[in-house]
């Protein structure tokens, strides 16, 4: 595998899954894989789940890892072609990415949308950018659009955890007090549409996803039906996609409550605000599974990296 920018690059997300296990099951036993191999771990925004678990990923894998606060540790990158660099940017993103590649031999790269400008955070600009000018593979730690070692995070947790053949599992939105990006709900949808789910999106009008990501997925804009028989609720906020980057809703009778809950799963990617999003009583019961979801966190970037590294 040359890049992993995208839930698409997954060829068959159930033998990944069970790769993954293997991974789990004996972490250390590919640890020579990546001896004299290093990553370099590029920050655009804030982390933790991401930065620690691909870090560990990497040394399970025998890597040595660079980590980098790009938007406070770097020179401003410019992305722009033909740009007259006579502002705040000092370096461009070809030199930048040719450089880094002569340090590493797999960069990852983690960059959030505007929220304001739908084009320009559609065009994945950052990641693409990566993707061009680099000579080494790029692993997509999060971008404008999506988060795809979430979104298989979110499948092997699923598989993990299922009591049915075929659960039914429910992406809802939930509110929340600023504009967050759509990445998260927009790889987990990607991820549930190649499992054998009974999937359903819930979410109040207005907030609808990318029609072209929720293809024939059904949209409920009841919550209570939506969560009729569930297994998994996953839950999560995001801003308007028609009204790009706004928030047109900030209804609490959105938020996740025990009763609403009834005997599902909850889980979210984290970070969370309490009795905002979620209520206490869900995430400090039984029902609540983020933290074996954050778990697995690494096994899935670590399958990643292994995938990449067997092919370099």
């Amino acid at each position: 595998m040359k890049h992993y920018t995208s839930i698409h690059d997954i060829d068959n997300i159930k033998a990944w899954i069970e790769d993954a296990k293997a991974l789990k099951a004996n972490p250390l036993q590919h640890v020579a894989l990546g001896k004299d191999k290093t990553i370099g771990l590029l920050f655009f925004n804030s982390s933790l789940r991401t930065r620690l678990s691909t870090q560990k990923a990497a040394l399970n894998l025998g890597m040595n890892p660079i980590v980098m606060n790009v938007s406070g540790d770097a020179w401003g990158i410019e992305f722009g072609d033909g740009t007259v660099m006579d502002g705040t940017t000092a370096e461009h993103i070809k030199e930048a990415a040719a450089v880094v590649s002569q340090y590493c031999d797999i960069i990852a790269v983690r960059a959030f949308p505007t929220l304001t400008d739908k084009a320009k955070d559609e065009s994945e600009h950052v990641l693409k950018s990566f993707t061009k000018y680099a000579s080494v593979p790029i692993v997509n730690m999060e971008s404008a659009t999506g988060h795809p070692l979430q979104g298989l995070t979110d499948a092997l947790t699923i598989s993990e955890h299922a009591k049915t053949k075929r659960p039914k599992v429910v992406l809802s939105w939930a509110p929340h007090i600023k504009a967050l990006p759509h990445a998260v709900a927009n790889s987990f949808t990607q991820a549930m549409q190649k499992m054998d789910v009974e999937f359903v999106i819930a979410n109040p009008e207005g907030y609808n996803l990318n029609p072209e990501i929720i293809g024939d997925t059904p949209v409920c804009h009841n919550q209570e039906d939506a969560f009729k028989d569930a297994d998994f609720v996953y839950t999560k906020n995001w801003s308007s996609y028609e009204d790009y980057g706004k928030v047109v809703n900030k209804d609490a009778n959105w938020m996740i409550t025990k009763e609403k809950l009834g005997h599902a799963k909850f889980m979210h990617c984290l970070p969370v605000r309490r009795n905002v999003v979620v209520e206490d009583a869900v995430l400090d019961s039984d029902s609540s599974i983020v933290i074996a979801q954050a778990n697995n966190r690494t096994y899935a970037a670590q399958l990643v990296l292994k995938k990449i590294l067997e092919d370099l």
